[in-house]
Parts: C-alpha cells; sequence; structure tokens
C-alpha cells in the first residue's frame, strides 16, 4: 500500500507576461508594473528552493487553489466566495489547475543586472539588492535539459561542470565502444591470405559418466520445482520511496514523499539431478577418433560425449593452430596437404580453404 507524506512547502514564482519580471508566488499583482496575474501564467519552481518557516505562509500553501474571477479574471484565494476586486460571486470563476509535478527550472545566470539602478545582483535573488525593484527573468542563451525534482529543495548544480561532466562521460564510452568494434572486426573480417601446410593433427575425446545427485540451491528468486525438497522459501521486504514537487495551485507546491513496499520472495531448496562424476578421455594424433566405453552402474548413465579437434598449419607466418567443428571436417585434413587460410588483422584463421 502507497504511503504519502508531506516534507514541507514551497513558494513558486510566475513572470510577468507585461514586464517580464519574476514575481513571488504569492503575490496576485506584479510587483514591478501592477499588471494582475492573468489566468493562463503558469507557476514555476524559484531557483533557490527554500521550504517556507512563516505560519500564514504554510496556511496559504496547505488551502486550495486560487480561483480567477469569471468576470474581471482577479486572482482570489480559495477560501473568498466574492471577488475581491469586482465583488462578483466566485461560483463562476475557475480554480487554478493542481497536481501537476513541478519541473526543476534551468539554471539562472550568476548575475542579474537591475534594469532601474544598473547594480549587478546574484542571479537567484528575484529583487534588487540597491534599489528593491524586482528583477527580470532572465533565460539562459543555451537551452538546458530539465529534470523532474526530487530531492530535498536545493540550488541546481552548476551548468558548465555538469556538462563537462556528461560529456567526458559520453566520450568515454564512445571510445570504449569504438574500441570493441574495431576488435570484434578486426577478428572477424579477412585481412591476408596465406599458403599453409599441415605438419600436426591432434584429437581427444570425452565421455562423462554421470549419477543423480542432491544439489541444494540457495536464494533462488524462481519457486521451487515440484521435486524439490528441503525448500524452505523466505519474503524480503524494501521501501521504494519518490519525491516529488506538487503544485497547489495557490502559488506555493507541496514536496512530498511517496513510498511502497516492495516484496521479494527467495527460496533455497534441494534437487536431485545427474551430475558428472568422471569423465573418461582419450587421445591421438591421427584422423581416427574414438570414444571410451567405460561400464557404469544400473544408477548411472553416459553423459553427450564431445571431442576437442586441432590442426596445426605451417605457413610463411609461423604455426596457426584451427579447430574443426565436426570430425567429418577434421578428417580432411591429412599430414602434408596444402591448404588456403585466411587470416584477420590479429593473426588468427577466419576460414580454411583447399
Amino acid at each position: 500500500m502507497a504511503r504519502r507524506r508531506t516534507l514541507g512547502y514551497i513558494q513558486n514564482e510566475w513572470t510577468c507576461p507585461n514586464c517580464n519580471t519574476r514575481n513571488k508566488g504569492g503575490s496576485k499583482t506584479c510587483e514591478n508594473c501592477g499588471a494582475p496575474q492573468p489566468e493562463n501564467v503558469q507557476f514555476e519552481l524559484p531557483s533557490d528552493q527554500q521550504f517556507v518557516k512563516d505560519e500564514k505562509q504554510i496556511q496559504a500553501a496547505q488551502a486550495g487553489a486560487d480561483i480567477h474571477c469569471g468576470f474581471c479574471g482577479t486572482r482570489n484565494p480559495a477560501t473568498a466566495t466574492t471577488c475581491s476586486q469586482c465583488g462578483a460571486d466566485l461560483k463562476e470563476g475557475r480554480a487554478r489547475q493542481t497536481g501537476k509535478v513541478m519541473q526543476a527550472p534551468p539554471p539562472q545566470p550568476k548575475v542579474v543586472t537591475c534594469t532601474r539602478c544598473g547594480t549587478e545582483n546574484p542571479g537567484a535573488t528575484s529583487t534588487c539588492s540597491n534599489c528593491g525593484a524586482p528583477l527580470p527573468k532572465v533565460v539562459p542563451t543555451r537551452p538546458m535539459q530539465t529534470t523532474t525534482q526530487s530531492g530535498m529543495p536545493a540550488a541546481p548544480p552548476n551548468a558548465k561542470t555538469s556538462n563537462k561532466r556528461n560529456l567526458f562521460i559520453i566520450a568515454a564510452v564512445f571510445v570504449c565502444l569504438a574500441v570493441v568494434c574495431v576488435g570484434v572486426l578486426a577478428s572477424l573480417l579477412p585481412s591476408a591470405t596465406v599458403e599453409a601446410t599441415v605438419v600436426d593433427v591432434h584429437w581427444q575425446t570425452n565421455v562423462p559418466v554421470q549419477e543423480i545427485q542432491p544439489v541444494r540451491y540457495t536464494d533462488e528468486r524462481r519457486s521451487p520445482p515440484s521435486d524439490a525438497y528441503n525448500v524452505f522459501c523466505r519474503d524480503e521486504s524494501r521501501d521504494v520511496c519518490e519525491q516529488k514537487t506538487i503544485d497547489r495551485g495557490n502559488g506555493y507546491s507541496e514536496v512530498v514523499e511517496e513510498c511502497h513496499t516492495e516484496t521479494e520472495t527467495y527460496c533455497s531448496y534441494t534437487v536431485d539431478e545427474w551430475q558428472t562424476i568422471q569423465t573418461y578421455t582419450l587421445e591421438g594424433n591421427d584422423l581416427r577418433p574414438v570414444y571410451d566405453s567405460p561400464s557404469y552402474s544400473s544408477n548411472q548413465r553416459l553423459g553427450t560425449q564431445s571431442e576437442e579437434l586441432t590442426v596445426t598449419f605451417s605457413t610463411e607466418k609461423g604455426e596457426k593452430t584451427y579447430s574443426p567443428d565436426t570430425v567429418s571436417e577434421f578428417q580432411q585434413f591429412t599430414i602434408g596437404s596444402t591448404w588456403t587460410l585466411k587470416l584477420n588483422a590479429l593473426g588468427g584463421i577466419v576460414s580454411v580453404e583447399p
């Protein structure tokens, strides 16, 4: 079952479409030109996100969405019944949208110059430190990718450092992929052709003898098979939490933590399975591989036989070894026969032709 708790409230910002001034979310008119906030202006998170501490601001944040008067468009608090500007019944008004997950703002420039007195101010501030005039919102020259707000409110990271780090990571990944691709191509694509003579052949055959034995599996995430015994299962639970910043529609955002419990079952059990208890091998240096025929008891069986086949060539580039896929192919390489080898850039054999 999902659990949710409130961590705190942040006062949003909105930008006046008339003069481009940033205003605090609780301001219903522009602090610079006095224009009322239009209904279609959206709230945004400030660059410097801090939880509000003032009790009146917290109460304002906890109230419902503000209502824009249906007659004059004035923004009124959720608790109002008549418009503060024209006195109209707010039943005809429209409540602002709520519930939107807010996005982290793009980083502001380090310095913003006041248009009234020319004073340079820190980019995160909204009013001039000299004359008190509202500072305009300055859009970064380079568009930055925004990320969903999560975690405790904090100033966004340094954009240049983040970009350099990202570029370095991307470049490192690209170089690694390039090296891998070059290695794969070098091992697969032929780059040279040489004449070769068979100077040696070797085979080794393997015949496993198997027996039913108990095999213990521990902390498996799958369900035990039907023939398992000594079964022990346990549930392991962990809380998975996510933090979101949600627009309240009244100039504030609520920072919430949503958690749910994920439970996974781990089982330990024993099953009886065929296990190799001994492997019988034979080997030789001719073209006639043979397989051992070991004896075994009634509760045993022979496993799948296999072979390891090797042909050694003499070339102008030194000796090269090749492993045929089948016995029938292996038997073509008589001692002294000549073949054409295609080699890759690493000197390995790509193909063998008569």
